[in-house]
């Protein structure tokens, strides 16, 4: 692998993309092939979870399983956009079904450093990003087959988010939603609103007919289900970062919106998990593994 200073989408490599939608947590995940081949990455996986129960199942993952399998795939890479804080990672679960290195950024060690010390992990969790194959630096090339792959750093909803570009399309992570969807939230810990334009800007700038993949939808105003957009859609019709909006109204915007949201619901058992590359804490002496409660510490 190697870095580079001019990330560039290959407009003329045009993946399949094949979509999966969650809709316990509005998430997207991926199987991403590439034209010229059996090669397949597969981006945000989920884990599915009862959280009342306490009791996780792999219905999700089945699913992206099942798909490569019937097409005969080759499974590359299991990418992580972000540390989630919404669902829980799949990763290792594909990983033991179907092979393929566990990446997400650099900046991972970070996000470790501070839920380490919220959940209160001790010293037995790593806070170097270890639990991972491979951390993605900024302007980083990998290859799926022989498709031409860059992950770029997009921090500003957490530390270490990544926008990855595989030929023409881009999966934006909670960057950017659909332009009726505007963009995420920066308020979680390590979160920032001017970082976030700044990244948002950094993935606008790319052309116009690049395609991007959202991670989430919420369906505003009650309008079906979407997932695919482009870099000239989001310029013309974004709510939040259509161009003519200023870094200064968007970051007043941003603050002001993220001050009326709710923490999302399963927050705590994701961040617990996710950090981990999506293994759960050891289990205990009695072979049953826990998730923490932290009273009043987000």
């Amino acid at each position: 692998m190697e870095a580079t200073a001019n990330v560039q989408p290959d407009l003329k490599c045009q993946p399949e993309v094949i979509a999966f939608f969650d809709a316990d947590t509005h998430t997207f995940s991926y199987v991403v092939r590439d034209p010229g081949s059996e090669a397949c990455a597969v981006v945000d996986s989920v884990l599915d979870i009862d959280y009342a129960a306490g009791r996780v199942t792999t219905a999700s993952a089945d699913r992206l399983i099942d798909y490569i399998r019937q097409h005969a795939l080759t499974l590359e890479w299991i990418i992580e956009t972000h540390v989630h804080a919404d669902h829980l990672s799949a990763a290792p679960y594909v990983q033991a079904a179907l092979g393929g290195k566990i990446g997400i950024g650099e900046h991972i060690v970070t996000v470790q450093e501070t839920f380490g010390s919220v959940f209160n992990a001790g010293a037995e969790f790593a806070r170097d990003g270890s639990q991972f194959d491979h951390l993605f630096a900024d302007g980083e090339v990998y290859q799926v087959g022989a498709m031409t792959c860059y992950a770029l750093h997009t921090p500003g909803h957490t530390p270490a988010c990544m926008v990855h570009m595989m030929g023409d399309a881009a999966f934006v992570g909670d960057t950017l939603f659909m332009p009726d969807g505007g963009t995420a939230r920066a308020d979680f810990p390590g979160g920032d609103a001017r970082t976030l334009y700044r990244s948002i800007a950094r993935v606008l700038s790319l052309p116009g007919e690049t395609r991007l993949f959202m991670c989430h939808d919420y369906m505003p105003n009650g309008r079906e289900l979407e997932y695919e957009t482009t870099v000239a859609a989001e310029i013309a019709g974004n709510i939040h970062v259509h161009a003519g909006i200023s870094e200064d109204n968007f970051v007043r915007m941003r603050e002001a919106r993220d001050a009326t949201l709710g923490m999302p619901r399963l927050i705590l058992p994701s961040l617990q998990v996710n950090m981990r590359a999506g293994h759960l804490p050891a289990a205990e002496g009695n072979d049953t593994v826990y998730l923490k409660l932290p009273i009043n510490a987000l």
